[in-house]
């Protein structure tokens, strides 16, 4: 069985909210709507799926469209992070670099849409380091599930899941890997649950662990 660290992507390994608000802001423009987001609105939806966002943030403009609407700043989101990337934690590649050379197998797992994992690997230069990945929009399957396929189908045993916020924990718990807080993104975890407050401590926390 091959050992693993798999990311939760952001608030984990990237802050894209400022990005992502400036994009689904042009794409409401682009459509005609008033409503305008702003980035603790953007930070407060990370981690739910795009369907669970889509009546969060759009409901109140109208709960028939609201998807539809999602759908169309995604697509905004998408062609935006072309040329705009989010910010990197500091220290997240020194962190990659060891894990790689000390065996780990690393992937990535996260409820975006298709399509925003590798617009994180293409503006970063970090998807060299990966060797899978998976979405709620690739599967339809929450992030348990996700994280479960993904060491099933590369026999991962045993894993870790580094995340953000309580749902990247309780993720993990029904996954069946253990945990590892990313402290400095956007959620809180139960206290005493292993915690970084950097990427940098990550190499450490993680043989802490293992």
């Amino acid at each position: 069985m091959v050992k693993a660290v798999i990311f939760d992507l952001d608030g984990t390994m990237w802050d894209s909210s400022e990005a992502v608000t400036e994009a689904y802001n042009r794409g409401l423009a682009r459509m005609g709507i008033a409503l305008r987001l702003t980035v603790a609105d953007v930070r407060a939806a990370m981690g739910k799926t795009m369907t669970e966002i889509a009546h969060m943030y759009f409901d109140a403009v109208d709960p028939g469209r609201a998807e539809y609407i999602m759908t169309e700043c995604i697509a905004e989101e998408m062609e935006y992070l072309k040329t705009t990337s989010g910010k990197v934690y500091p220290g997240l590649e020194d962190a990659l670099i060891k894990l790689k050379e000390d065996g780990y197998f690393l992937a990535c797992v996260s409820n975006c849409q298709s399509g925003y994992i590798e617009a994180f690997y293409s503006a970063t230069g970090l998807g060299k380091y990966f060797s899978d990945l998976e979405c709620w929009g690739g599967t339809g399957m929450l992030k348990a599930e996700n994280i479960k396929l993904v060491c099933e189908r590369n026999g991962l045993c045993p894993a870790i899941y580094v995340g953000d916020t309580m749902g990247d924990y309780e993720s993990a718990k029904k996954a069946g890997t253990a945990f590892i807080h990313a402290a400095y993104g956007y959620g809180s975890v139960p206290e005493g649950t292993p915690e970084i407050n950097s990427p940098v401590e990550l190499f450490d926390a993680v043989k802490n662990i293992q």
